[in-house]
Parts: C-alpha cells; structure tokens; sequence
C-alpha cells in the first residue's frame, strides 16, 4: 500500500550551507531542486528561449545554458531578458565571458578556476561573483581531469576527483568566497557515488548531483536513479541534474520522479498504477499513458491510483487523494479514500481527467484560502 506523498521523508539530509541562484535556494533547509541544461545553439536567442521556457513549463527550478564565446554572452544577455528561471552560464577558459555575463545579469557561473588560468583572472571572476551576489558551481568530471591528476592516478578514480575538487575549492577559500556549490559527476555509478560520499564529508558547501553523461533516456534514467537514489538516500544533495541523449524536458520529469519516490520533494501528480494482468477491468497501460500526457501541466501535489482490479485497487485508493479501481459492470472512484462515484470504460480517461482537475482546484483554492488567513 503507497504512502501519501505528503508524508515526511525519513531521509535525514546532509547539513549544508545555503546558497542562492537567482530566486531560488540551493542548500541548508531548502527544498533539492531540479536542474536542466539546454542543448540548442545559444547564438539562437529565439530557440533557446523557447526551450528554456518548455523547461520552466515542466517544472526545472533552474536552467544551465553554455557560453562558449563572447558573442553567446551577449546572447545569453538577450536571452535572459526574456526568461524568468534562473540561469546558470557554463563557462570554461576565458575569464572575459565569466566577467560579461556577471554584467548580463547571469544567477550563477559554472567553472572551474583551474582551467580559467592565471590567479589574477580567478580573482578577477571571483570579485564579480561577490559584487553581483553570484554564487559558483565548481563542476569536476571524470571525462576532463587535469593531466598531472590523470598521472597521478593513471585513470579516473574517486579520489581523483575529490583531489580536482578540492583544489578547485582552494582557490575559492584563499580569496574568501564561501558561495560555491560542487559537483564530481562520472558516467561510472560507483565512481560518482564514492566521489560525492567522501565530498559530502569535507566541506559544508551544497552538492549539485549528477551522473554525467549517462546515455539515452530509458538507460540514463536507470543509471541515474540508482546513482543518485544511492546519495540521496545518504541524505546527501541540494540540487540535481539528471543527464539524458533526450529531450531535457525529459531530465526535469525524471529528477522529479527521483524525489517523489523518495518522498524529498512533491510536485505534480505521484501516480501509482498497477502493470496489469488478465484480471484487469479497463485497458490500464493505455489510461495511464493518456493521462500522463493530459496532465503534464499539473504542477500541485497530488495522489492518483489506478488499479485494474479489485485486489490491490480499493487499498490503494483508501491512501490516495483519487483512486480508480477497475469493476464490473462500472469502475469505482475513490476520493479522498472513500467511494465516490462510478465511471464506464467509454468515456473513462475524460471523466478520470475531469476529476483530477476539480481536485486540483479544489486544493489550490484550499491553498489560497489557507494564505489568506495566515
């Protein structure tokens, strides 16, 4: 039998410092949030915009753009005019673009101040930082460690990246910058889990997690549930980026599925459904996959069961806010745990979608009502 998904988590989180990207906080006791980058040209304002604007619809709490060049800096200006998610610029070797979209008006920058050169221009990058209230995301990768490290070690290793990490993070604490956030991302699970465990346990700033580079969407989603399930259920993360070949829209609904599960975030609606079998009373796979993609734009927590039969169906929609369980010669609804009404398979995902909406507003305006009197 589920449990709501309002619920407490058990996970007893990680003590972090706490940051701020743009309106959002990362660390200490705010909620993880749930990070996408995108993959258009940043030189199209116009495409990058809409793709920005498709992942702010899908719920990222904050968006990664690259900046390769001074000229994708002054689109990534033009382009954060007309956004409202914060933006983090991915930036690497020339400090001048670090410096130019600090002016632009950019919410964090995501180097490392190893590869931006000369101590001066790590200073030079970092006092813009601090005189425009811009945190930093130091971003190691097992794919692009320094060469004395790759030496060092011979291959990437935990260590290895916890070593770039940590040096990195020196040139932040010599020049007295504590607004940073981290990342040790390797496509390797056991890698990454042991690089950020070992992390976790030597500084106070936020981890931002990820396994990077961790193939299309059904694999990567796998790769990155049991990696990132790993650290999570250590308590250990502020913010995460699931790195898919897919639709990064597809990262956002993943990362939020990844903390429904473990009860750390609730956002949109948590879906319980059975797989089905020859007891089903309605085509379950074909319901469920209709009204995932009708109610995409939900973002308010909800319960919903779907359940083809009456075995586990009238348990799980006892713990569910609705909760339809398959009969003959009509289905049954639940709603908040008790019976409601009836429902035929002709017209059944219209009239389950209906419902679902006038839960929704129902809580919204429970919502409101509660912040008025507040």
């Amino acid at each position: 039998m589920i449990q709501a998904m309002h619920a407490q988590s058990p996970i007893q989180r990680r003590k972090s410092r706490q940051i701020h990207v743009g309106s959002v906080a990362v660390g200490g006791d705010a909620p993880i949030s749930v990070q996408s980058m995108t993959n258009t040209d940043t030189l199209d304002v116009e495409a990058t915009v809409a793709q920005i604007q498709r992942l702010e619809a899908a719920g990222a709490d904050i968006v990664r753009v690259s900046v390769p060049t001074m000229d994708a800096a002054e689109a990534f200006g033009r382009i954060k005019r007309q956004v409202q998610v914060p933006l983090v610029a991915d930036i690497h070797f020339d400090y001048k673009i670090a410096l130019r979209v600090a002016e632009l008006g950019v919410d964090c920058l995501r180097i490392n101040p190893g590869n931006i050169g000369r101590e001066d221009r790590v200073r030079a990058v970092v006092e813009a930082a601090r005189d425009n209230g811009i945190p930093i995301r130091i971003g190691v990768n097992a794919g692009s460690l320094e060469k004395d490290l790759q030496k060092k070690y011979g291959e990437p290793t935990p260590a290895a990246l916890v070593e770039s990490a940590m040096r990195h993070i020196d040139h932040l604490d010599k020049l007295d910058f504590p607004d940073f956030k981290v990342s040790v991302k390797a496509s390797d699970v056991f890698m990454a889990v042991a690089a950020y465990r070992d992390l976790a346990t030597r500084i106070e700033q936020p981890l931002h997690l990820g396994i990077t580079e961790a193939g299309g969407l059904r694999s990567g989603t796998v790769k990155s549930s049991i990696g990132l399930g790993m650290l999570l259920m250590d308590g250990i993360g502020d913010t995460i980026r699931v790195s898919l070949a897919a639709d990064p829209v597809e990262e956002v609904k993943v990362g939020y599925d990844m903390l429904k599960s473990l009860r750390l975030r609730a956002k949109g609606i948590n879906f319980v459904a059975c797989p089905s079998c020859s007891r089903q009373n309605f085509d379950v796979i074909g319901t469920m996959n209709a009204l995932e993609e009708r109610l995409e734009d939900i973002m308010t927590p909800l319960d919903v069961s779907v359940i083809g039969c009456v075995v586990n169906g009238p348990g799980e929609a006892k713990e569910s806010d609705i909760g339809l369980t398959g009969g003959s010669p009509a289905n049954l609804v639940y709603i908040d745990g008790k019976p409601a009404t009836k429902l035929r398979n002709d017209h059944l995902v219209d009239d389950l979608e209906r419902l679902i909406r006038e839960k929704v507003r129902e809580k919204q305006a429970a919502e409101q009502d509660m912040i008025a009197r507040s």
